[in-house]
């Protein structure tokens, strides 16, 4: 697949770019092979590809995680093991080479699909009269329109229907094969795809979301754009230069050393006291079963607290709590202790290819600079903890030279925030079942006599090595924990060290009872205190994946450099919909924000109910490092799952020589199909993210723009309908919008000061995220047949911030032609000589029924569920 795919690159891309290698990651739990080289800073939860079953079954879409904006990079490609192995798949997705290429696109240069599933037709103005079009790049691409009137098993099909101004929902479009002109990789992959669209070919008009992400610009606009373009140059060759290369890597146990700072600062603000708590949770509850694991300590020198050493059982566990640090003293030698971290590990495993650092320090040291070189050399990942405000500033250097994480921690009266940030160092060889999940944390400043009552949802997703951990500032308060049964632990169930007298634990054996876990605590103190309380978990069942979070903060690639908050909720490669997402941001010496993050695809959210929950963060406090705690909850709802956006299209069927050649229906699923009874669940996410301001003072932004405009034409009144954005980005309000028509789609894009204005001085904008609506009188235009209409607007803010230009909307008033003539008996009619013929492309066994590609497989009706029928049985 991949070395065609490599051919039809270097084609597509005008002889620029071909695949020259790839780095294949096998899994630990496969054989071992002296071809298999071991891994060095690579990852499964890096990977550019990723090769994995579904969790729903009969879909086998490939598919690519991208939710940020256009010209951004993707997450990753995702392929079914069924989609590789399984050739009768290439009848419906296009030859697997072509297929690599759409969903590098999608990848690496950040465009979009140019075919839509939702608004598979369009009226049109290419030609002198409007017209309805299929939704491609190029337009004009030949087909029919055809509707599958199914009953059972059964499926006759019949041209299309006109409902108003398109067909009758459910119609579809089936091209040719032969084309006069190229399709683009972006629409579909038949045989004449050869490019992709580019200024000259592209589709403007076509509803999809290439158009409405990158402003109508074509996909190849778009790639002339990028670094990487800039930096090529034209292959003169034919063919590329060299043949794809494959190399074998494997994932190996884990190796970890822990490099933590014991210099004299450590000793302020009870920051060994909460590195010892932090790093307690970490060996005993975070890190896997299985990895070897050591200490080393430095502060002007470094020193070996335990050598590497397998963790086996909870007693090898507790041996290496017992030599964490317990005294502060001395200056920061940073370089020191990854020397001494890389001996540690060098010395039992041979070679630190491959091995981890997880390095922490509260201080600077200027000498960072002279271990870079050795660092890059040993082929190992470092991930950086930076505590307190004053932690170097160079420290990020290391985790991004080696791919490692860069946390950040402030100080805090309790060590929550600290656990918070080592419970997100867990294993990425991507086998999550053995990985540790936060599901709660939570600090509250609790009064004398006060109480703090916190509840915890155990799911049905997780359940083993559940443990609770309580913390307190000043005096241990009074505190029960219980379970959904009614079973309650007191504070002599809970266990205790004299050399972290301030927290507590507990560990729940077997698996976890689902339901909600209450802790009701009480402040015996005579003072205030700030008490916290977390709970971790590992999944219950190793056939059904968890529910997960995963957050992070990006800089965006446009005006003013916006900060967004992203959070991925999902449950495997499902995207987990309806959930309350709320995100809280520390800087030290700010206050912290709270932001709820939307799904809704409007402001930082580029597309809607994709699992995907995104805000802008527009109070940004100067320069420095910002700090990222995300929680994601869902109470006793029935929580749905969403498939996957950005893939590759399902192709219905083609024409060949006016032959019809239809492939199986593409799988529908109801509702009750994809939704699943989760009950309750909590999930935490950290991450960090070191910000660099033109000066200290509070940047000012505008309102973000505006992305789901839309138009409609009611009784020859025209309504144009939109979510409202914010005065700073998604945040506040605006102060007024402007609102442009034009009858050409380029001019309003390209001129829109120019274009007509709309009077809306009446139209007072509403708080971010509200629905906005504008009527707009008849006599501002002549609506007769064939009128369409382009609309588009921009928001300004009380300071005369301007918005960018918002999506274009269409209005159009199109009286359809007489209703066509449907298929005859022997599937022709007057208006297209083509005759259908279903193709039975699926394969299933009599009696057992092994379906290689069940969304091909007609000869028998499936029940179509998702894989999560694994979980309910358990419960």
């Amino acid at each position: 697949m991949i070395k065609n795919a490599s051919n039809y690159l270097f084609e597509m891309t005008k002889h620029r770019f071909f695949f020259k290698s790839v780095k294949i990651i096998i899994p630990k739990t496969w054989k071992k092979n002296t071809n298999y080289s071991r891994l060095k800073t690579e990852s499964y939860d890096k990977a550019d590809v990723i090769i994995a079953d579904p969790y729903m079954t009969h879909v086998d879409d490939p598919y690519t995680l991208h939710y940020r904006g256009c010209k951004e990079k993707g997450q990753y490609i995702h392929f079914t093991p069924n989609f590789l192995l399984n050739d009768s798949l290439t009848n419906v997705y296009g030859e697997k080479g072509r297929v690599f290429v759409h969903e590098w696109a999608h990848f690496w240069w950040g465009v979009f699909d140019e075919y839509s599933s939702d608004m598979p037709f369009y009226v049109s103005r290419n030609s002198e009269e409007a017209s309805v079009e299929a939704t491609s790049c190029p337009a004009g691409v030949t087909g029919i329109p055809v509707f599958q009137d199914c009953s059972g098993d059964k499926c006759e099909p019949r041209i299309c229907r006109y409902d108003g101004q398109l067909y009758e929902k459910g119609c579809i479009f089936i091209p040719d094969i032969q084309q006069n002109t190229s399709f683009s990789v972006m629409y579909l992959q038949l045989p004449s795809v050869v490019e992709f669209c580019d200024k000259n070919t592209h589709n403007s008009e076509a509803p999809n979301m290439q158009n409405k992400i990158c402003n109508h610009k074509s996909t190849w606009e778009v790639i002339m754009e990028s670094d990487d373009f800039r930096n090529s140059a034209v292959i003169n060759a034919s063919a590329p230069p060299s043949e794809t290369t494959f190399t074998l890597l494997q994932t190996q146990t884990r190796a970890v050393a822990l490099v933590l700072d014991v210099s004299g600062s450590m000793s302020m603000h009870d920051r060994l006291r909460h590195l010892r708590s932090a790093a307690e949770v970490f060996l005993l509850h975070i890190i896997e079963i299985g990895s070897w694991v050591g200490i080393v300590t430095f502060d002007s020198d470094a020193s070996e607290k335990a050598p590497l050493q397998q963790i086996n059982n909870n007693a090898a566990r507790q041996k290496l709590v017992q030599c964490l640090p317990t005294i502060a003293s001395g200056q920061t030698n940073i370089c020191a202790g990854i020397r001494k971290g890389f001996k540690l590990i060098a010395e039992k495993m041979t070679t630190t290819c491959g091995s981890e650092i997880v390095l922490l320090t509260d201080g600077e040291d200027p000498r960072i600079a002279t271990c870079l070189d050795l660092v890059k050399q040993s082929a190992a990942t470092i991930h950086t903890i930076a505590l307190g405000p004053l932690a170097s500033k160079e420290l990020e250097r290391f985790s991004k030279l080696t791919g490692g994480l860069n946390l950040y921690a402030v100080d805090g009266a309790v060590p929550s925030k600290l656990i918070e940030t080592f419970s997100a160092i867990t294993s990425r060889s991507g086998d999550i079942c053995e990985q540790s999940i936060q599901l709660e944390s939570k600090d509250l400043v609790v009064q004398h006599s006060g109480w703090m009552n916190t509840t915890v949802p155990v799911d049905k997703t997780v359940g083993n090595d559940t443990f609770f951990h309580i913390a307190w500032s000043l005096s241990q308060p009074f505190f029960f924990l219980r379970d959904p049964k009614g079973k309650e632990y007191g504070s002599s169930d809970f266990t205790t060290s004299n050399s972290n007298p301030n927290t507590a634990r507990l560990s729940i054996s077997g698996t976890a009872e689902v339901g909600d876990w209450q802790f009701c605590i009480k402040n015996v103190h005579t003072a205030t205190q700030t008490i916290s309380v977390t709970a971790t978990s590992r999944p219950a069942y190793s056939d059904v994946p968890p529910v997960r979070i995963a957050a992070h903060m990006n800089r965006a690639n446009k005006a003013f450099n916006p900060v967004v908050v992203y959070a991925e909720v999902s449950q495997g490669f499902l995207p987990v919909l309806g959930a309350t997402v709320i995100a809280t941001i520390e800087k030290d010496g700010a206050g912290a924000v709270t932001l709820e993050l939307l799904d809704n695809g409007t402001g930082a959210d580029t597309m809607k109910d994709d699992g995907i929950y995104s805000r802008y963060f527009t109070s940004l406090q100067g320069t420095g490092r910002y700090r990222l705690k995300v929680n994601a909850h869902g109470r006793n709802t029935t929580t749905r799952l969403s498939l996957k956006q950005n893939r590759a299209l399902y192709i219905p069927g083609y024409r060949v020589n006016g032959k019809i050649y239809m492939n199986a229906p593409r799988p529908k699923f109801a509702d009750k199909e994809i939704q699943v009874k989760l009950g309750s669940f909590s999930r935490i996410s950290t991450s960090s993210l070191v910000v660099n301001t033109a000066g200290d003072s509070a940047p000012i932004y505008p309102p973000c723009e505006v992305t789901d405009l839309h138009a409609r034409i009611e009784n020859k009144t025209i309504v144009l309908s939109w979510t409202a954005p914010g005065g700073d980005f998604d945040n506040g309000k605006a102060d007024h919008y402007i609102i442009k028509s034009s009858k050409n789609l380029l001019d309003l894009r390209n001129h829109f000061d120019r274009a007509t204005s709309l009077n809306s001085s009446n139209l007072i904008p509403k708080e971010a995220g509200r629905e906005e609506s504008f009527k707009i009188k008849p006599e501002n235009f002549i609506i007769e047949n064939n009128t369409i209409i382009y609309f588009a607007i921009r928001a300004v803010d009380d300071t005369n911030l301007i918005s960018e230009v918002s999506n274009i909307a269409q209005a159009t008033w199109f009286i359809p032609p007489k209703a066509p003539v449907p298929l005859d008996d022997d599937g022709n009619n007057d208006g297209a000589n083509s005759t259908v013929i279903v193709a039975i492309v699926g394969l299933c066994v009599v009696v057992v029924c092994t379906i290689v590609s069940s969304s091909l497989c007609v000869l028998q009706k499936q029940k179509r569920r998702l894989d999560i029928e694994k979980m309910q049985k358990h419960v």
